[in-house]
């Protein structure tokens, strides 16, 4: 047993088993999500757009007029975590897993010359560093007590052996302990150190919004979806006080639920969105999750990149777009159709070139945010480094 876990054990009156260390995650295929929540569907009769037509729509044009000009997309965000089972501890003849993880999030930026020919891409913000996760019983008292993980945290990176590594743990996270339905505490856990990339990514959003670098000339593409669900905990837990910061935001994701549409028969559109046409989108559909998430609207819409004769699956090159509707005239009116168009328009334009080869799911990437992606997943420390750590 390694001394961080010995350390761990005794500072919080556990016992470490020196179970087997292993990496939770493994590489990415490109797959469909056919199964979602009974309550998320969208129902087609609701638009979020100010034309209600329900045919695809042909981007070609205009993808060609908006080539012309500077690309509308300057900022590009990923966020990325490994997870790892680096033991298992026991409080009151209980036995819990610790999960520990690396995080790294990262926003890239490309810069153009004054003829709008391509002249750099750079990194301006980015968060990287490790942590641990342990259930809540670690604190004897057994209360959310989030000074007592701090202090934690502070002793173990005044461990020598951390300080030779220059590893610093930036949080010692907590999970809770009691389960319900199909839940584990592996996947608690899990889920609070993506709930930490996820902040993360909020606080680089604040930041280039606090820079004034976001505006309607100079968008950011956000990889995944910006459905963030609702935090207990964090400095942008509320969706109230962040929901300004994402007027120039759009998320995009390669990986998606393509049954998520109904149409007015309550049948699954997941064909008509297969179907698209090479460059051309679905119309913008409303989608309103509720209470819980503040109340806060999206549009959402499907977009095809590239030509299904060339891809190995219906779905492999739509890519999923969601823009957060941010007024009350937007919530009841929907988007203009002519703002849709030229975010699709743009978001065509970024599908060249590929990393066909490099990546399984190149179909679906927008090449600057694959090259964001792959800055983030360099900054982390090889899995065989980490686990030994422990």
């Amino acid at each position: 047993m390694g001394k961080i876990l010995k350390f761990i054990a005794k500072e919080t009156q556990g016992e470490c088993f020196t179970s087997f260390k292993y990496c939770y995650d493994n590489v990415k295929t490109p797959t469909i999500e056919y199964e979602n929540g009974e309550n998320s569907y969208i129902n087609l009769r609701e638009f979020a757009e100010e034309v209600h037509n329900p045919k695809p729509r042909d981007m070609r044009s205009r993808a060609s007029i908006c080539m012309q000009g500077a690309p509308l997309f300057k900022f590009f965000l990923d966020g990325s975590r490994r997870v790892y089972k680096v033991d298992d501890i026991q409080y009151d003849k209980k036995v819990f897993p610790i999960v520990s993880g690396q995080i790294s999030v990262a926003c890239c930026a490309r810069e153009m010359n004054e003829d709008n020919t391509f002249k750099n891409f750079f990194h301006v913000e980015e968060e990287t560093y490790p942590v641990l996760c342990l259930p809540v019983t670690a604190n004897g008292e057994g209360v959310d007590n989030e000074v007592f993980f701090c202090n934690l945290r502070d002793k173990l990176n005044a461990l020598p052996q951390l300080l030779s590594s220059s590893i610093h743990f930036e949080r010692v996270l907590y999970y809770r302990t009691k389960l319900e339905g199909q839940e584990t505490f592996e996947n608690k856990g899990i889920a609070r150190i993506q709930d930490e990339m996820v902040e993360c990514e909020k606080k680089i959003v604040s930041s280039l919004v606090s820079k004034h670098l976001l505006t309607q000339d100079s968008y950011l593409i956000k990889d995944g979806s910006i459905q963030y669900k609702p935090m207990k905990s964090g400095d942008f837990k509320e969706w109230a006080h962040i929901r300004n910061n994402y007027r120039h935001v759009i998320g995009v994701s390669k990986k998606f639920n393509p049954n998520l549409m109904r149409d007015l028969k309550d049948q699954s559109s997941a064909g008509q969105i297969a179907r698209l046409p090479l460059y051309h989108r679905t119309p913008a559909f409303l989608w309103q999750p509720g209470e819980q998430w503040g109340n806060v609207n999206f549009a959402i819409w499907y977009v095809r990149l590239r030509d299904i004769k060339r891809t190995e699956s219906p779905y492999a090159g739509i890519i999923k777009v969601e823009k957060m509707l941010m007024t009350g005239h937007e919530a009841e009116y929907g988007l203009s159709t002519d703002e849709i168009d030229t975010i699709t328009a743009n978001l065509i334009n970024e599908r060249n070139p590929v990393c066909y080869g490099t990546d399984a799911r190149w179909a679906n990437h927008l090449y600057p945010v694959y090259m964001t992606e792959c800055y983030c997943k360099n900054k982390f420390k090889s899995d065989y480094y980490f686990l030994n750590l422990f």
